[in-house]
């Protein structure tokens, strides 16, 4: 399979920056990168620090008309920031209005300081997984069942919850996160697994976890496609690269270097399975960092 790609934005404005900045920046670099990236992709998010920050379920809807030659999808949403039946519903009305440009990406939450500043509760990593299995039954059974739907789980429930017009296609659901339950229930329910800001290393251990949940349920593991999502950081020498990760974002948690090191970085993923990179280019709409990316790094990442 092709490697696609997908760009991944970012949630607003750096501090002091006027507010329509940030979608100038994406008007800006939009018209160089749709020749090759098939997606737009936004993290799910209330705020970090003081930045200011979008909403992301509001932003994918509007991006999705914006740029009508883009799938969208969130990377990945909180599972509990918004009510399951009704996620179900705002995912197939996205899907149907789009025309099938629609993916669900979810997680099981792990921002705590979101969860209180908005009075979310915030439990346990057991429960919080186990509100995104019922999550990802209620989900699948309101866009596949015919009729009103009822189901009963361990911490959410519908009764005769109705969704039309079903979506067609069916959105594909994409899991992020890194843990066996979490990739457990990628096995079982998604058709995308996503893995973030991680280094090859575990990014092979964690594609051979996948492939056991697999084996274990009889799925074919070459179903589920495998993607990542990070920040990419070029420059002329690595000196530049460096620079422009700040030195938050390495070789550990992000690409970084040069084009041609930046290829070979990638090159290592795609030999363990990954066919779809959601990346954030550190610097855009900066010429150099579009033309880095468009003509010598995406065209020599290769299946």
């Amino acid at each position: 399979m092709p490697i696609e790609w997908g760009w991944g934005i970012t949630e607003g404005n750096q501090a002091g920056q006027p507010p329509k900045r940030w979608l100038d920046d994406m008007d800006a670099a939009m018209p160089h990168l749709k020749s090759r990236f098939t997606s737009i992709w936004m993290t799910d998010h209330f705020f970090w620090g003081s930045d200011p920050t979008h909403e992301a379920w509001t932003v994918i809807s509007y991006l999705a008309a914006r740029y009508p030659e883009m799938t969208v999808g969130p990377i990945v949403l909180g599972q509990s920031y918004r009510n399951p039946a009704l996620l179900a519903k705002m995912g197939a009305t996205l899907q149907v209005l789009s025309g099938g440009r629609f993916i669900m990406g979810i997680g099981a939450g792990w921002k705590e300081d979101e969860y209180h500043a908005y009075n979310y509760e915030y439990p346990s990593a057991r429960v919080r997984l186990e509100q995104l299995e019922d999550t990802l039954e209620i989900l699948t059974r309101m866009w596949t069942e015919p009729g009103k739907v009822t189901y009963q789980g361990k911490h959410y429930r519908i009764t005769e919850a109705y969704c039309e017009p079903k979506p067609d296609p069916v959105p594909p659901i994409l899991v992020g996160g890194g843990g066996d339950t979490t990739i457990k229930l990628a096995a079982k329910y998604a058709q995308f697994w996503n893995l973030s800001d991680a280094p090859i290393e575990r990014y092979t251990e964690r594609v051979n976890v996948l492939k056991q949940h697999c084996e274990r349920i009889g799925r074919d593991p070459a179903t589920i496609r495998l993607s990542w999502y990070g920040r990419i950081a070029v420059g002329r020498d690595e000196s530049e690269a460096e620079r422009r990760g700040f030195g938050k974002w390495t070789r550990e948690n992000a690409f970084v270097g040069t084009p041609s090191q930046i290829v070979e970085q990638m090159s290592a993923f795609v030999a363990v399975g990954c066919d779809h990179f959601i990346v954030q280019p550190l610097g855009l709409p900066d010429p150099y960092v579009i033309g880095a990316l468009m003509n010598e790094i995406v065209p020599n990442v290769k299946a």
